[in-house]
């Protein structure tokens, strides 16, 4: 488990688990009209990516100018999800 974890293997199960998640509600929306429409969808799923990459860039001896990079960016994107939900 030790070396699950510091090969950064567990952020890139994240990274599946998100990206399973994504493309499952992206096609029952398609398909049904229901739930999340791409642009919500992708506002939940993209500071979850971002958060992934930062962690798998920490787990692996990456440089901080990487993980804080991922950091900004995850809360780049939750806050402009954030300002779009505050909108409707």
């Amino acid at each position: 488990m030790n070396d699950f974890f510091a090969s950064g293997h567990v952020a890139d199960l994240v990274l599946a688990v998100l990206l399973a998640e994504a493309l499952l509600l992206f096609a029952w929306h398609r398909r049904t009209g229901r739930g999340l429409a791409p642009l919500a969808l992708a506002g939940l799923v993209l500071p979850g990516v971002a958060f992934a990459l930062g962690l798998r860039a920490a787990l692996t001896g990456a440089g901080w100018g990487w993980v804080a990079a991922a950091l900004v960016a995850a809360l780049a994107t939750h806050l402009l999800d954030l300002a779009v939900r505050l909108r409707r």
